[in-house]
C-alpha cells in the first residue's frame, strides 16, 4: 500500500466512474491485484480502521473461483454485492485486477451502473497490469 500498486491514470479513471455512478453514497474505493492492495478513496467521515489486507485476501478468491459460474443459465458473472449493517461492498474483477467499492444504500440500478463502468475501466487497463493469474478470463467470482 505504498501508492505503487496502480497507475495514476487508472486510479483517476476508477475514482471518476465511482463518483459518477455512486455520488455522495460512496464510502471507499480499493484497488487490488493478486499481490497488491491500495485504498484509493475513503470518505472523510469514516475512520481508517478496515483491515485492507484481510479484505483483499478474501476478495482475491474471485480470481480463482471464476469457473464456478461459467456456463450457467444466469449468464456471465458481473459482480459481487455484499450487504452489511452499515453499507454495501461491491466487487468487480476483470483480468488481473479488481476494485471493491463500499457504499451507503443504493438502488440495484446504480450498482449495475457502477459495475458496468468499472468493467470498462478495468478491461481497458488490463494489459497494463503485471500479474500472473492462472485462467483469469474476464470475470470475477
Amino acid at each position: 500500500m505504498d501508492g505503487d500498486a496502480i497507475d495514476s491514470e487508472l486510479e483517476d479513471e476508477i475514482y471518476s466512474v465511482c463518483r459518477t455512478a455512486v455520488g455522495d453514497e460512496l464510502r471507499s474505493i480499493t484497488y487490488f491485484t493478486e499481490d497488491d492492495v491500495e485504498q484509493l478513496y475513503l470518505r472523510s467521515d469514516l475512520e481508517r480502521t478496515a483491515d485492507l489486507v484481510g479484505f483483499a485476501d478474501h476478495e482475491r478468491l474471485g480470481f480463482h473461483s471464476q469457473s464456478a459460474y461459467r456456463n450457467t443459465q444466469l449468464g456471465d458473472y458481473e459482480a459481487t454485492i455484499r450487504m452489511f449493517e452499515n453499507g454495501f461492498l461491491s466487487r468487480v474483477i476483470r483480468g488481473p485486477h479488481g476494485v471493491w467499492v463500499t457504499t451507503d444504500d443504493m438502488s440495484i440500478e446504480r450498482f449495475e451502473e457502477l459495475t458496468s463502468a468499472l468493467e470498462s475501466v478495468l478491461e481497458a487497463f488490463a494489459d497494463d497490469v503485471d500479474a500472473d493469474i492462472p485462467d483469469a478470463g474476464t470475470a470475477g467470482e
